[in-house]
């Protein structure tokens, strides 16, 4: 049975090939005639594998329509013989012709063939059951090759991001992808850093039921996202006219959803947060690369603190079933 399936999947990928080929050969004007032909060729094949599997079980092939077991004997009609002397016959000529008469009476009856020897009624719902799975099987041969042509987008992700935290000597901070990630990454990796959150409180809008943890805001380990969006917000209001271009809608808007909401954060947030902290900000992507966002002016700062202040995070696109995430990435001890 195995060697039949097998056998059976070949044929369906081999028509599969041939029909793909045939519809991109087609025209305007042959593409009905050649769609017609597809589909024929895809239900004999589907029903002669039908069959096979039917054999292969023991169960009888379904029997040709037409008529079978032609047995008739072939006869001769009598002819009458006119004669000028109309003679009695003989005991031996009346013979004869009752003879005669009897074949031809025999050729006239329509014979009764013989009772064939038919094998066991085919049983329907058995081929029926039959063929669909052989279409079935058929259809996974075909979406498993499918498969096996597939990018393996997350698995290369992966892969590939390892190589580079390895490269670097970097060591992987799960953050929780909440829609807070990249501001809940920042705030992990200030505090790795010894750098302060530094929100204004007065700009830190916190939900009713969390007006007593004031002082969480400024722990990355509670709710030092909040800190981290309030700094960021405060910073493009208070330098507009380098991000308003940029932006697809009202500046108040904008702001308030950074500050109160659980908003993505993209591009715009990490070149405010950049600033507003004076950090150089390393973001590997899952193909390698590395993207860096300078901190503008550090002219008060000197090289060798400046050359601390690197925060690296780890994009990712396809590893995260939410989508876009963040993770906080630190030096290997």
């Amino acid at each position: 049975m195995e060697e039949l399936q097998a056998r059976h999947r070949k044929e369906q990928r081999d028509l599969q090939a041939r029909i793909t080929q045939k519809k991109k050969s087609a025209t305007k004007k042959t593409r009905k005639g050649v769609n017609d032909e597809c589909e024929r060729l895809q239900r004999e094949l589907n029903e002669k594998q039908a069959a096979e599997i039917a054999q292969l079980n023991g169960e009888p092939a379904p029997p040709v329509d037409g008529i079978d077991n032609l047995n008739l004997e072939d006869g001769e009609e009598p002819n009458s013989v006119a004669g000028e002397d109309r003679a009695e016959p003989t005991s031996e000529t009346s013979e004869k012709n009752s003879e005669q008469a009897g074949k031809a009476a025999e050729a006239s009856t329509p014979s009764q063939p013989a009772p064939a020897t038919r094998g066991k009624k085919p049983n329907r719902q058995k081929a029926r059951l039959a063929r669909r799975a052989a279409e079935r099987e058929a259809q996974s041969a075909i979406a498993a090759e499918e498969a096996t042509k597939q990018t393996d987008h997350r698995g290369n992700e992966k892969e590939v991001m390892d190589a580079a935290f390895k490269r670097l000597g970097l060591k992987e901070v799960e953050i929780n992808p909440d829609g807070h990630c990249l501001y809940s990454a920042i705030a992990s990796e200030l505090d790795s850093l010894g750098i302060g959150l530094k929100p204004d409180p007065a700009n830190i809008v916190l939900p009713p039921t969390t007006l007593s943890r004031i002082e969480t805001v400024t722990s990355p380990k509670h709710d030092g996202y909040r800190a981290v969006r309030a700094v960021t917000a405060d910073y493009i209001l208070e330098h507009q006219d380098d991000f308003v271009p940029f932006m697809e809608e009202p500046l108040d808007e904008y702001t308030r959803k950074i500050r109160l909401t659980a908003e993505w954060g993209g591009q715009l947030e990490l070149q405010a947060i950049a600033r507003a902290y004076g950090v150089e900000i390393n973001i590997i992507q899952g193909d390698g690369r590395i993207e860096k966002i300078e901190p503008g002016d550090t002219g008060a700062v000197d090289e060798e603190e400046r050359s601390k202040r690197k925060i690296w995070l780890a994009y990712y696109r396809h590893t995260y079933g939410l989508g876009e995430h963040y993770n906080a990435l630190t030096k290997e001890s």
